[in-house]
């Protein structure tokens, strides 16, 4: 007998069993029911994060219609909706798709495909802090491998996945956007600069004891919650006033700056009401001259022999050569001499498409 139980038994140690809250007719309102994805593998993790979240709330939906008066086009607000969404229930579920849809006039399946195209809205609960280790190039070669390898060791969960008591939601971000500051960790996408390995360790510390430390720059760090309300519009002046006190660009920022002042580099000067006149490469180039018109036909050839003729000393190949001679008049009367051999006429012809001792072979009939 298999050690590992079946996906049956697995669905009722994590769901509480098949008629529990997550058998459909029976959940409760509100309830977030189990993913049978999720919870074949009856981890701890799933458990956790299968708890019952409030309804979307009278006030929220009022600050989603507030939301869509901002623009001409109704649907244009689903993405600072689902923000709004993630700052009540703490991520997009169910319940907050269904208002989304029914206040923007959408299917269901429209607001989940976009809600499930960012990475920025969470299909399941995120905790009090979203810590996001950047892994991309650079990043990741001046350390952030190390670093998302130690937070994940030391808080025991893996990518988009929650610890136990709902309090920090880890993650592997591919670009966090500050390569001059790397390798960079954000806590709900606040910097933390130019971290290692220990300094993340002590981060994730902090956060676990309560402390909120100060980001490198930009605002103060807020909960998730908070800022996906603020994603969504809705900041108020304290903290609003704090992020454009706080510090923005730093040494490494201006350091390109800094050079080109100390080399006496500047950028030309831009005047915006000089005209813009394309290089001469792109103007139109000058009217050819026409050619000339084909000369009166000699007498005794026809207009067709003269341009035939006139085609064949243009011939920049044998190739060209042969299908101008085609057009030939006389080609098509097969003139030839006694014994086969092409007419003198003809053979002064093929003579000077040749050097005068490489003529082509005879041709049998």
């Amino acid at each position: 007998m298999s050690e590992f139980p079946s996906g049956r038994e697995s669905l009722k140690d994590a769901s509480g069993g098949l008629g529990g809250p997550a058998a459909g007719a029976a959940s409760v309102a509100g309830h977030v029911p189990v993913r049978t994805d999720d919870a074949v593998g009856a981890s701890q993790q799933v458990r956790a994060n299968a708890r019952s979240v409030a309804p979307i709330s009278v006030t929220t939906r009022a600050e989603a219609r507030e939301i869509i008066a901002r623009y001409p086009r109704p649907r244009s607000a689903l993405l600072p909706m689902l923000h709004l969404v993630q700052a009540e229930q703490g991520y997009v579920t169910p319940d907050g798709v269904t208002m989304c849809a029914e206040e923007l006039s959408l299917t269901k399946a429209e607001v989940a495909a976009v809600s499930t195209f960012y990475t920025m809205f969470k299909r399941q609960p995120t905790g009090e802090y979203l810590v996001s280790v950047c892994t991309n190039t650079l990043c990741g070669f001046l350390g952030g491998e190390e670093i998302y390898a130690a937070l994940s060791d030391y808080l025991g969960v893996g990518h988009d996945e929650t610890t136990a008591d709902g309090h920090i939601t880890l993650e592997h971000a591919e670009c966090l956007a500050a390569c001059d500051y790397a390798p960079v960790v954000t806590v709900n996408y606040e910097f933390y600069d130019q971290q290692d390995t220990e300094s993340a360790l002590n981060l994730v510390r902090d956060l676990q004891r309560g402390e909120r430390p100060h980001p490198t720059r930009g605002a103060p760090l807020s909960s998730f919650r908070g800022i996906s309300r603020e994603l969504a519009g809705f900041t108020d002046p304290v903290s609003a006033a704090a992020a454009v006190d706080g510090p923005s660009a730093l040494e490494p920022t201006v350091a390109g700056n800094r050079e080109a002042l100390r080399r006496g580099d500047e950028p030309p000067a831009y005047d915006a009401d000089t005209p813009i006149v394309p290089p001469a490469s792109a103007q139109a180039p000058e009217p050819a001259d026409p050619e000339p018109a084909d000369p009166e036909p000699a007498e005794g050839k026809t207009s067709e022999k003269v341009s035939s003729e006139q085609a064949q000393s243009k011939a920049d190949n044998q190739a060209e050569a042969a299908g101008a001679q085609v057009a030939d008049p006389d080609a098509s009367q097969e003139a030839r001499e006694p014994g086969g051999r092409p007419s003198a006429r003809r053979t002064r012809t093929r003579g000077s498409m040749h050097p005068p001792d490489r003529h082509p072979p005879d041709r049998k009939a």
